[in-house]
């Protein structure tokens, strides 16, 4: 599985970014997918996670009622709507895969087997 994430970019304070993720491969639907960032000077962080069906959703407290993970299995691709952004959100911004038979809506980068190159997110105050 190959993870293509894009959408990133320069925002300003207030302002919303939509990030995606492409998954090549067969497996996507199977899998739980997750979003990662890992702000300047900081270590990698959890933001965001989604079971293979949609079903449920995970969210660090920062982003809650701010970002929304979804996902498109017939277009393999996961979605992070970040609204209300603020300049602590700027990090690059990493999507990843876990296979199903790891923990779904893990918060631990281990539990994903699969990662993207990352998108950068800069917000601006």
């Amino acid at each position: 599985v190959q993870l293509q994430a894009s959408g990133g970019g320069l925002a300003q304070a207030g302002a919303s970014l939509r990030l995606s993720c492409v998954a090549s491969g067969r497996t996507f639907s199977a899998m739980s997918m997750g979003w990662f960032r890992r702000p300047p000077g900081k270590e990698r962080e959890f933001v965001a996670a989604i079971t293979w069906s949609g079903g449920a959703t995970s969210y660090t407290d920062s982003v809650k009622d701010r970002f929304t993970i979804s996902r498109d299995n017939a277009k393999n691709t996961v979605y992070l709507q970040m609204n209300n952004l603020k300049p602590e959100d700027t990090a690059v911004y990493y999507c990843a895969a876990a296979q199903s038979w790891l923990p779904p809506l893990s918060k631990k980068p281990n539990d994903y087997n699969y990662w993207g190159p990352g998108t950068q997110v800069t917000v601006s105050s």
